[in-house]
């Protein structure tokens, strides 16, 4: 019987598996690039581009059905609110962009205008505002509506005992609800007007004398000159109106006539500032002020005026800016030359 060496060597093995090692690693490396390679194929070949889509109109529906349609063509909305100027259209899309019809890709984004309803829903409280102060608000609260809520009528003025401008009656009344653009009706003072006023003796008075008694009266003065002659003081008042009574209705016109030197007085140019205004439903607080060629400006006179024709008195150097404001605002600039 023939015998079979079965004798195994350890060192021959490791010596084989030694020398095939890169190889093995080789085929390890190839191996896992196919996989990758294969992987990657079937990622690409398997992805979809958004498909096209239109887009659809929304525009006047409420939020929530519209977002239903949005969904429905895989479409998201980018949502901005904004006050409207029609009463019930809260939560209704006012704008939609891109525009209803559009061909867009799906996934896209659609910006749309929501409605957050008008500003205000009913009448407040006016009576006790100041006429000036309630038009400054009722602007500012509808800046860039196109139909604003709140009209006011053009207010119709009495006297009365509060203080002039001031609301005194409203219609509709406060808590009335807006359901569309109303016409609010105003009744304002005139202030207390019907006091009346003692006519104060002007003659002999200097321009000086003559812008404190306008500060203090409340008569309206219509003042007129001439060039003095050597019977009459120059810069003084040389005449006025007469009036059947000692007292007339507050800021009744009253005409007076100065005599102003021919020349200048001391350095002073003399003469009457005359300018027509806006008549006013009610006496506005004004002011002359004199701007020196040099130094510092200085207020010539401040008072209440109805408006109309007005003339004030003055003497000031030659090269001063006589500055006329009404409430504040600038309305007329005269150089004394």
């Amino acid at each position: 019987m023939k015998k079979i060496n079965l004798k195994f060597s350890f060192k021959d093995t490791y010596e084989k598996l030694q020398s095939n090692v890169w190889g093995i690693l080789a085929f390890y490396v190839s191996a896992l690039i196919i996989m990758a390679a294969i992987a990657f194929t079937v990622y690409f070949v398997n992805i979809k581009k958004p498909e096209k889509v239109l887009v659809p109109n929304v525009q006047g529906k409420k939020l929530e059905d519209a977002l239903i349609e949005m969904q429905v063509k895989e479409l998201y909305p980018k949502i901005n609110m904004r006050y409207s100027d029609t009463p019930g259209d809260e939560g209704t899309i006012l704008e939609q962009s891109p525009k209803a019809g559009a061909i867009v890709k799906g996934y896209s984004r659609v910006s749309l205008v929501v409605s957050r309803g008008v500003i205000v829903d009913k009448i407040d409280e006016y009576i006790g505002m100041n006429i000036d102060e309630l038009k400054l608000k009722l602007q500012t609260l509808f800046a860039g509506q196109t139909r604003p809520l709140i009209v006011l009528a053009e207010p119709q003025y009495k006297p009365d005992a509060s203080e002039a401008g001031t609301i005194i009656e409203q219609d509709p009344p406060a808590g009335t609800s807006i359901s569309e653009p109303v016409t609010v009706t105003l009744i304002v003072s005139r202030g207390p007007n019907y006091d009346n006023t003692k006519v104060p003796n002007l003659i002999g008075q200097s321009v000086n004398d003559l812008l404190q008694t306008i500060t203090r009266s409340k008569l309206v003065f219509d003042i007129t000159a001439h060039k003095s002659d050597d019977s009459e003081k120059p810069g003084t008042v040389v005449s006025q109106q007469q009036f059947d009574s000692e007292y007339v209705p507050n800021y009744t016109r009253i005409s007076v006539e100065m005599a102003m030197p021919s020349k200048p007085i001391e350095d002073n140019i003399y003469g009457i500032l005359t300018e027509t205004l806006a008549n006013y439903p009610y006496p506005v607080p004004m002011k002359l002020e004199a701007v020196p060629y040099e130094g510092e400006s200085y207020t010539i006179l401040s008072f209440n005026h109805p408006g109309g024709n007005l003339t004030i008195p003055y003497a000031v150097p030659k090269g001063t800016t006589l500055v006329l404001s009404v409430v504040d605002k600038v309305v007329a600039k005269t150089t004394v030359n």
